[in-house]
């Protein structure tokens, strides 16, 4: 058991059996009354996040999560698979646990794999990445006219993005995956 007043960003903490990640933390010293930490913390088996505070006279229960960095190798219907680059352990995680965040990964991505007792609990995909444009429409003269034109697109791992319009085949673009938007061309 601890102190609120040791949370830190990344602390992960069991409240009513479920494990939540600590994303942003604020201690506050009123000036009546005692000091709490306000937290905004993200569930690590839904993903759902919330805002808590803690009174500093309150004890949490930390918990210890390894942290591993894999390469996401391969995937099917139900699971994907992830491997550790130096020990070449590979880890089957379920594809319900990466949820909505499956489509963004490709062969070779790194990523931060969570593991609480021995279990993979949660993954964590770079906020940005690179794919390879195999499918686009090409430019036509007089379309950005109206500014701001974008296009459909599919990346080398099957993803659908939208580009601006003077993305052609073969480009490398930089796709935000928390967002899904393009954010700029590599090559």
């Amino acid at each position: 058991m601890a102190s609120p007043n040791e949370i830190k960003k990344g602390t992960v903490l069991k409240i009513n059996d479920e494990l939540w990640v600590v994303t942003d933390f604020q201690r506050v010293s009123p000036g009546k009354g005692g000091s709490f930490v306000r937290t905004k913390m993200k569930s690590l088996s839904s993903g759902k996040v919330n805002d808590n505070s803690f009174k500093a006279a309150e004890t949490l229960e930390f918990v210890e999560v390894l942290h591993k960095k894999m390469q996401y190798i391969f995937g099917d219907i139900d699971t994907l698979t992830f491997m550790d680059d130096r020990t070449y352990e590979q880890v089957v995680i379920n594809r319900d646990l990466v949820g909505d965040d499956a489509k963004y990964l490709k062969e070779g991505l790194e990523v931060v794999v969570s593991i609480y007792n021995e279990n993979p609990i949660a993954v964590e995909i770079p906020k940005k990445v690179e794919y390879t444009v195999t499918e686009t429409e090409p430019a036509v003269k007089g379309d950005t006219a109206s500014g701001n034109v974008q296009k459909d697109a599919v990346a080398d791992n099957g993803l659908k993005i939208r580009v601006p319009i003077f993305v052609k085949v073969g480009d490398v673009v930089r796709i935000n995956t928390e967002t899904g938007d393009y954010v700029e061309r590599v090559n």
